[in-house]
């Protein structure tokens, strides 16, 4: 498991105003947590080479691609050994559709978090690239209505600095 970074309240602003838009400039982020720029910098830097920061993203709406419907896949593999799961992971990873992966415990192996033009397509995706796979046992579909991003990520037990009361 990965150690945790200790972060002061301008670091945890820094990430609050990140996480919000990632293409925030240095003299913007600076003015609004109150340093210098190079001050920002430097705690940007920081950040990312202690990897608290892992990257950049782009987020695109999979609905204007054509993929109007998003559905969560548990899978279960039996038997559940390495040199089936990786060639499996590595499989539904390589899959267009598909947009996150997560390896769980309990009944389910695998949660997959998929993106398809419509029903008929889900269908093909699950009886093609899914169940006709000799290691997977069982598939439940769950279509995804709405999804909602939440707050900023932080360390446990720091809460957010409050925004300044407008007058």
């Amino acid at each position: 498991m990965a150690e945790s970074v200790v972060l002061d309240p301008v670091d945890l602003h820094l990430l609050r105003l990140l996480q919000n838009d990632a293409r925030t400039t240095y003299r913007d982020l600076a003015a609004q947590v109150g340093v210098a720029p190079s001050t920002c910098l430097d705690r940007v830097t920081r950040l990312r080479r202690s990897g608290v920061i892992l990257g950049h993203e782009l987020r695109i709406d999979p609905a204007k691609l054509g993929r109007g419907l998003e559905a969560l896949l548990s899978v279960q593999v039996r038997p559940h050994r390495r040199e089936l799961v990786g060639p499996f992971v590595e499989r539904i990873r390589a899959l267009p559709e598909s947009r996150t992966v997560f390896h769980l415990t309990g009944p389910d192996d695998y949660l997959v978090h998929v993106a398809v033009a419509d029903m008929t397509d889900l269908q093909r995706l699950v009886l093609d690239e899914f169940t006709a796979r000799r290691e997977v046992a069982r598939v439940e579909t769950r279509l995804i209505f709405q999804q909602w991003d939440c707050g900023p990520l932080l360390p446990p037990g720091q809460a957010l600095p409050k925004p300044a009361e407008q007058a």
